[in-house]
């Protein structure tokens, strides 16, 4: 079975996708990958290598060049939830405005939206600052409040753009226990792309390797220890190193090193 293309149902199939912009760059050549339903997969590679591009096509944001990017059938579009790399707040409007934007936007109103507004702030524990503005906010509870907008539409399938990278390494690593948490009660599918090898390995249970531009995956490596992993001290065991190192590895051969 090639690189990318996993045994599990797919939720997410991308087969020799390329991806070339307008000023000639090519982010993306000959990409394939299948996402499982239910797994938590992380999309690793150095900086510039087609990772977001990767992401911003399953979730629609454009269009590939050449090859086919697929949903499960049930799966719509409206099933898909995205946390960019930086909060994308809007400034002038309280939390509870800011989470409430893409239920706006689907037709709801205020009073229809409460619940499940207050459910999505209740689960990335922002209860009580519904009425809080951005600037109000530290840089790890603005993006607790990105991810809740995320969340309020209830997705089945939850794209993350290397959402923890600007954040100090104690809320970093709080934020992976708390997603890890979320992800496991939920039964959500989650894509998560980030340049950190010691991340990709604590959160996921298999990690795609892509190579510098033009991406493609260049290897797919299971991650099998059992979760809650904060619980194991997954982070200090001879386990995660043993992983770290093999990823590291694999991601240097992909870069050539």
């Amino acid at each position: 079975m090639g690189a990318g293309v996993s045994a599990e149902p797919a939720l997410v199939r991308m087969e020799g996708v390329a991806k070339t912009f307008a000023n000639g760059t090519v982010a993306l050549d000959g990409l394939t990958l299948a996402i499982g339903a239910g797994s938590f997969t992380t999309i690793l590679g150095p900086s510039g290598c087609g990772k977001s591009t990767a992401l911003r096509l399953i979730a629609g944001l454009g269009e590939a060049t050449a090859g086919t990017v697929r949903l499960a059938t049930e799966t719509a579009r409206r099933d898909i939830g995205f946390v960019f790399q930086e909060p994308t707040l809007m400034p002038w409007a309280p939390v509870f405005d800011n989470v409430f934007l893409p239920l706006r936007l689907a037709g709801r109103t205020r009073a229809e939206a409460r619940k499940d507004i207050d459910r999505a702030l209740d689960l990335v524990g922002l209860d009580g600052f519904a009425d809080a503005y951005p600037r109000e906010l530290s840089g790890g509870m603005r993006m607790r409040a990105s991810i809740a907008r995320a969340l309020v539409t209830r997705p089945r399938l939850l794209l993350m753009d290397e959402p923890f990278a600007a954040l100090d390494e104690i809320t970093r690593f709080r934020l992976n226990d708390d997603l890890l948490a979320l992800w496991r009660s939920e039964g959500w599918t989650v894509v998560f792309v980030t340049h950190s090898v010691f991340e990709s390995v604590y959160l996921s249970n298999r990690i795609l390797v892509m190579t510098p531009r033009p991406g493609r995956i260049a290897a797919d490596i299971a991650v099998d220890a059992p979760y809650p992993r904060s619980d194991t001290g997954f982070r200090t065991s001879d386990a995660y190193n043993r992983h770290c190192r093999e990823v590291s590895a694999r991601l240097a051969e992909a870069m050539g090193g």
